[in-house]
């Protein structure tokens, strides 16, 4: 008896297998879809172009690796879950966007930072990880190596096993320039490996090729190397891609001249008109680099305003930007500069003003000034004296 029952038992399980294996319909009579994702990847990590990314996996490769053996038994188990020729239709899209190593690991780094982090047990294989849009750092490692051995870029694994944790590796055949930190790097056979962290829910800005997080910068890893045999499958990830259309930001300020801790307002618009999207201001203060001081939303016109106090003096310019939507680029302003004058400039000026305008008033005066007019002489006549006539006799 309880051997029939376990034989019963082993066919259900078979034949459901064998069934999930079958093109079928589902209960509404519509054939199964297969699955898209959407990712987003600039043309540069400092890039001002956005392409959309859609990714199309057919239900029968889900299917087929989802009946997968999913066990690991050690860390040396890790690179079966790296599956290049799924993902070689990916990676020949992506070198039509890039044009050298370490912006093709950059971008495919943005894409695997667009994934939901969620700690996932047991392992799943990428196009799982593609379908069901979580996962945690082994599964974002193993989509991205993927992706990069598809590509001819040579990947490790690198496994911590003392902080749980897994990164990649890769061999971009020089030295990474886009790092904004430190340069990290492991060797595996005398080659320069350089660190690439597929974890980060910002991924516009979140980590480069190159760069490190701070918990791992020390901490001892095993390299794990990845087959270079590539087991064929029963389909492909296939991808196409667009930019996405353009948009302009404009900006103005007022006034022109200033002094120092008073108000500047800046106001500007985003064309097409988007609402609630949130624009970056940027100011320079004398050719110095450019520091942000204001996130502001748009309003229902798609315009937006912000009033700043200048604390410095001199020459001080204005940038805005915004990193765009599913629909739009990203854009900068037009550059909008003015001089802002120091307080003791004003005083000095006003003093100098004073003096200049009291010493014209004085010489206008002095010159308009009616000379004293000498004396004159009368003219008339002189009184006459009288005569006195001699009347005696000589």
């Amino acid at each position: 008896m309880k051997k029939t029952a376990l034989r019963l038992v082993c066919l259900l399980v078979v034949s459901l297998a064998l069934f999930a294996l079958l093109p079928f319909e589902n209960i509404s009579g519509q054939p199964v879809q297969d699955h898209s994702v959407t990712f987003f990847l600039l043309n540069h990590p400092d890039g001002d172009k956005t392409n959309e990314l859609t990714l199309t996996i057919p239900q029968s490769l889900y299917l087929d690796y989802a009946m997968k053996n999913h066990y690991v038994f050690s860390s040396n188990d890790f690179s079966k879950f790296v599956t290049p020729y799924v993902f070689k239709p990916v990676a020949d899209t992506l070198w039509k966007l890039y044009n050298n190593t370490e912006d093709f690991t950059n971008g495919v780094l943005m894409l695997v930072h667009q994934i939901t982090y969620e700690a996932t047990i047991p392992c799943r294989y990428p196009v799982e990880t593609l379908v069901l849009g979580k996962g945690d750092c082994d599964l974002f490692a193993y989509v991205a190596a993927s992706i990069l051995e598809a590509g001819g870029i040579s990947t490790v694994l690198l496994y911590y096993e003392a902080l749980e944790h897994v990164q990649i590796a890769v061999d971009l055949g020089q030295l990474p320039v886009d790092v904004r930190t430190e340069v990290f790097h492991v060797s595996y056979q005398n080659v320069p490996y350089y660190i690439a962290e597929c974890t980060g829910s910002m991924w516009r800005s979140s980590w480069r090729v190159g760069e490190c997080p701070e918990n791992y910068q020390n901490a001892t890893a095993q390299v794990v190397s990845i087959d270079d045999t590539w087991p064929l499958s029963v389909g492909q990830v296939f991808a196409s891609f667009h930019e996405l259309d353009p948009s302009a930001i404009t900006l103005q300020c007022s006034p022109l001249f200033m002094v120092e801790n008073t108000k500047i307002s800046l106001s500007g618009q985003i064309l097409p008109l988007v609402v609630g999207e949130n624009v970056t201001v940027q100011v320079q203060t004398n050719g110095g680099g450019w520091i942000t001081i204001a996130t502001v939303p748009t309003q229902q016109d798609g315009k937006f305003n912000y009033t700043w106090v200048v604390p410095v003096v001199g020459q001080i310019e204005f940038r805005a930007s915004w990193i765009g939507d599913k629909q739009y680029n990203g854009a900068y302003s037009n550059v909008s500069g003015i001089v802002v004058l120091p307080l003791y400039f004003i005083a000095v000026l006003l003093f100098s003003i004073t003096a200049l305008v009291v010493m014209l008033v004085v010489f206008i005066r002095f010159r308009n000034k009616e000379p004293l007019s000498p004396p004159t002489l009368s003219n008339e006549s002189e009184p006459e004296v009288p005569v006195v006539e001699n009347t005696a006799e000589s």
